[in-house]
This record gives structure tokens, sequence and C-alpha cells, in this order.
């Protein structure tokens, strides 16, 4: 079966330049490479068709040769008087470095000495009071955190030496791997990436060019902050790596619970015991705010569980001007360890409420009746 024409196969003109003919096979390699097609079994073949025809036409002598008389150009005993190209030819390995094509496919970084790295974010979990959180405060916390070492001044190396350039990976960081019939970069697993060798560790960090400290920060806690948010400080992280910049620390809020209040976003809730008989005649409670006190009116005959709302007593917003509310609610307490005489007044009071129970009681009234039709 005669070959497809290689320019066609790559899909660009006889004239392309060299960067046109990477980005082509590029795409193509991506597309059709089998590890990202392994359903498709004429995956591998469209992949080998575009390998051959790159390693051919990127290789300055052999697209001459190409050019000049066709396929038949590295068929032995053709034209060109057999291969001229070795045993590779243009089909094999033959040597043909594929490191630059797949590094980009696969994300593999080249070559680069001593790669810096960012260093690494931190979180704190920090608690706060409701107070603290409805108000805003200053805290201050201690982190633990890996610096720069000093006396080595992040390389490592006792001072008074330096590090050497790695063997293994000739100070690149990275080495290659044959892998079937292409190769890949990987870290090297000497240097682990920085290129460098350490033969006299400094004492202080050991080799590591980092060493665990402790710093106390200033943290602002804005007003109206809620348990989850974050506050980021940035640079306030780990050290990073041959000179790149810090990471970030994010502050996480954990608000402790309130003896008193229960929040819920910017509205807070709290339960009032009220006696019996203030619920059936009615007066006037003293309530707690997070700004003192408050006098709320309860109405007569107000029932257990009611809700009484007291407008921008609540916690104001982060991002607006506007306070929650306060939401009291209400619970009739049964009186407890009665007297003998107190005792007496109750059943007095209950005999004379049966005697107009639909009056006095309408809601259990009411429920009875239902109950009543249930069961018949």
């Amino acid at each position: 079966m005669s070959k497809k024409d290689f320019y066609a196969v790559l899909g660009i003109n006889k004239d392309a330049s060299d960067d046109e003919i990477k980005k082509a096979y590029r795409k193509l390699a991506m597309k059709y490479h089998p590890d990202r097609n392994p359903d498709n079994p004429k995956a591998e073949e469209h992949f080998k068709e575009a390998k051959e025809a790159y390693e051919t036409l990127s290789d300055g002598q052999k697209r001459a040769a190409y050019d000049q008389y066709g396929h038949a150009a590295f068929e032995a005993g053709g034209m060109g008087g057999g291969n001229p190209f070795g045993a590779g030819g243009a089909g094999g390995a033959g040597g043909f470095d594929f490191g630059d094509i797949f590094g980009d496919i696969f994300g593999g970084a080249r070559g680069g000495r001593s790669q810096a790295h960012r260093g690494s974010d931190l979180r704190y979990n920090l608690e706060i009071t409701l107070e603290e959180a409805a108000r805003g405060a200053q805290k201050q916390i201690r982190i633990p955190t890996m610096e720069e070492c000093e006396p080595c001044k992040g390389s490592g190396a006792k001072p008074g030496t330096a590090a050497t350039t790695c063997q293994t990976c000739a100070g690149h960081g990275q080495v290659r791997m044959q892998q079937g019939f292409f190769s890949v970069q990987q870290t090297c697993p000497r240097c682990h990436g920085s290129g460098k060798q350490i033969s006299s560790p400094c004492g202080s960090c050991h080799g590591t060019g980092k060493i665990k400290q402790h710093k106390t920060l200033e943290i602002k806690i804005p007003a109206g902050i809620d348990t989850g948010m974050r506050l980021r400080h940035s640079g306030h992280g780990e050290a990073g790596s041959h000179g790149a910049p810090h990471g970030d620390l994010y502050v996480e809020i954990h608000i402790r619970p309130h003896n008193v209040f229960q929040r819920e976003g910017d509205d807070l809730h709290c339960e009032m015991p009220i006696s019996f008989a203030t619920a059936a005649l009615g007066g006037e409670i003293e309530i707690p705010t997070l700004d003192g006190k408050a006098s709320i009116k309860i109405p007569a005959e107000t029932q257990s569980g009611k809700i009484f709302r007291l407008r921008g007593k609540g916690i104001k917003g982060m991002r607006t001007n506007a306070h929650g509310d306060l939401n009291c609610h209400v619970i009739v307490e049964t009186p407890a360890k009665l007297t003998d005489r107190q005792k007496e007044l109750l059943e007095e009071f209950e005999a004379i409420s049966k005697g107009d129970a639909a009056r006095h009681s309408p809601r259990a009234h009411s429920f009875l009746d239902k109950v009543k039709a249930f069961f018949s």
C-alpha cells in the first residue's frame, strides 16, 4: 500500500516553516495519542503516521531527500542508494528526540536549572466570640512556618561551601526516560529537580535550605464576619525555594457557641422564658441584646413559642450598612415545686376553665373536636 504524502499527513504546504511543521505535528499528536484514545484502535495508526512525517520533515537533510525522491529516498535500493539515515530510518526512533513535543503535551518542564517553586499556603483555624464577630477585633496568632535558613541563605550548603551540578541530570533537573518509541522527561531522582548536589549540608537546616520557625501576626477581624469565612494574608505562608515568593496564609474563622444567642446570617435568636401569669395577663419583660438590655411588651393571652422581633438589634453585615434583627422566642414556663396553696388555686382555676373550655382554651377545644371527628 502506497504511503500518504507527508505534507498531506500533517496538513501543511510544501513551503511550510520548521515552526509550522512542529505546530502541525503537536496538534495531531495530541489528537491521536494512544493514551488519549484508548477506545479508538485507529488512533495509534494515525499517530505513527504523523510521527513518521514529522521525523522526516523536521530534519533538513531528510526533508531535502524526500522533496527530491519522495518515499523512495528511504527505501532500500531506492533512488538514494539505500537508506542514508541509518537503521532507524524515517519510521523508527533512530535516536530522534521527541522530548520537546511530549513535554508540551503532558506538561513536562523543559530544562530549567534550580527550579523555583512558590511556597506552600498555610491555613490557621481561629476561634472567636460572637461579640468579637459582631464588633470586630484585633487578634494575635502564632503560626509555625518553614523559613529560609539564615546561615546558608537557603542554599542548603554549609557556609563557605557551594552546591555542585548534579551529575545525573547535568544540572537540568530532569532526565529523559525512553518508553517504547518515544522518550519523556521526568524529574531527576537524585537532585529532585534542583539540578544541584550538596556534598557538605548546612548544619542548621541539614541541606533543606529551610528551618522551622514560629512567628506572631496581628490579625484584624472585620465586624460582621461569620463562621467559615477566610481572611487571606498574602506572603505569610511558607518560604519559596530558590528565591521564589512565599505562599499565603488563610485564617479560617470559627465562632464559639454563645450562652444566650444563636446566629443565623446577620440575625440573632434567643429564647426567653415567661411565667404562666405573664403570658395570660400580659406584661413587660427585659431581654438581653449585644448592646445591653431592651424591653418588650407581652400582650395578654400570648402563646408559648411566639416570636417578638427587635429590628436592628442583630449583627451588622460585612458588606452592608444594615443590621440584622433580634428574634426573641418566648417560652411559657410551667410552674414547678408548687405549694399547697398554689395547687389549690390552680385546681380552682382549672375547674372554672372547664366550665367554658371553648372560650378559655380555644386551641385545646378545637383539637379535641378534631380527635372526636377522626374516631367517629
